[in-house]
């Protein structure tokens, strides 16, 4: 006898067929961290959107290059260094254990290669020929990198050295290694090397593969490094972006690297799972009444529209209110601000942007007035 499906025992039988896919947990809804200190931040502002443990003064092994980063691109841009410029490796530098691609003494290697290896292979040896060129010798380099944190405002932090093998008082934070990769993620060209799987140096002869398995499985992974050691066991800090919300996920001291990768994705997931940005219009802007000077108005701008970090549910409820400076008397330069527009959400104000003047506005004298109404009379 031919069996007929009725509707309901047909969708009844497909949604069964149908896989299981995980679900992001809601805002709220703590992600499940087995590691003991991590923090997820949202890279534009640097708000913490969850944080456990977050300023415990812990070792972070290689994450410590983040800051080696940090100031070897600072050298770049400031013309100190240059990609293509053939750095020497020193007795100190060769003798750097741990991961490390084995730089004998007196070895040259590009700036551009040393930056390949010391991002996507950690590569301790790498690092301290950046520093020394850097800075004239690590120690200097390391003073360096702690005058740096403490202007990132890096309070849990202290290196003794530039590639994060273990030392004694070589400690930083989940909050301090999010400040640091936060600064990091202003140098572009860095997600160049982060998102690299394999490279080569020496011409093809050594193989480079990135440590950071992440950038294989996570949508909309951007980097940015791993570390582990004995003291700190298993650590990463992990950056994504997705429609324009940017996270940076910092594990410290996981038990695995499994673990850690485990824990950055369930960090990330959260983020954007609860949280989006919005970026508002720029509005068109009237020009600005001045009193007491040659011309009546003041052309007016809008500085940088900022990046809004909402509760996702949230998205798109951001009100506008712009306001004058109500003492707007000439003189009044180019640049200058006079106004603000404060953009409220939920009844808080979430951000504000400086109206500025689009040019400048004389004062009226007496020898002024009297030329400006002369030059009326004869059509000038």
């Amino acid at each position: 006898m031919k069996k007929y499906w009725t509707l309901p025992a047909l969708l009844l039988a497909a949604l069964l067929c149908l896989p299981v896919l995980p679900s992001l947990p809601a805002r709220g809804e703590e992600p499940d961290v087995s590691a003991p200190a991590a923090v997820l931040m949202e890279a534009g502002a640097g708000k913490v959107l969850y944080e456990k443990n977050a300023h415990e003064q812990r070792p972070c092994a290689s994450i410590t290059k983040v800051m080696t980063l940090c100031l070897t691109f600072e050298a770049i841009e400031a013309g100190q260094l240059s990609m293509g410029d053939m750095l020497s490796a020193s007795a100190h530098a060769a003798s750097m254990g741990g991961s490390d691609i084995w730089l004998k003494e007196g070895e040259q290697m590009c700036v551009d290669d040393l930056i390949k290896a010391t991002v996507i292979m950690s590569a301790n040896d790498a690092a301290v020929v950046l520093a020394e060129n850097v800075s004239g010798s690590e120690e200097a380099f390391v003073a360096r990198m702690n005058q740096r944190a403490q202007e990132l405002g890096m309070k849990e932090t202290t290196f003794k050295n530039c590639n994060g093998l273990d030392e004694e008082g070589h400690v930083t934070s989940a909050y301090d290694v999010a400040l640091m990769s936060r600064e990091l993620l202003t140098h572009p060209k860095i997600t160049e090397y982060t998102l690299t799987w394999i490279d080569y140096v020496r011409d093809g002869a050594t193989q480079l593969v990135n440590t950071n398995k992440l950038i294989r499985s996570y949508q909309g992974i951007t980097g940015l490094k791993t570390g582990t050691t004995s003291q700190a066991g298993s650590c990463i800090t992990a950056t994504a972006e997705r429609n324009g919300l940017r996270l940076i996920a910092v594990v410290l001291g996981a038990s695995s690297t499994d673990d850690r990768f485990k824990d950055a994705a369930a960090l990330l997931d959260y983020g954007f799972g609860g949280w989006s940005v919005t970026v508002p219009q720029s509005p068109q802007l009237d020009p600005a009444p001045v009193r007491g000077g040659m011309e009546e108005f003041v052309g007016a701008r809008a500085g940088a529209m900022p990046e809004i970090l909402l509760p996702a549910a949230e998205q798109g409820q951001v009100e506008e209110k712009i306001t004058w400076r109500e003492d707007l008397t000439a003189p009044i330069e180019e640049g200058e601000v006079i106004g603000k527009i404060t953009y409220t959400a939920g009844g808080q104000a979430v951000a504000q942007v400086d109206i500025t003047a689009a040019g400048e506005v004389r004062e009226i004298t007496f020898r002024s007035g009297f030329l400006y109404l002369l030059g009326g009379l004869l059509g000038l």
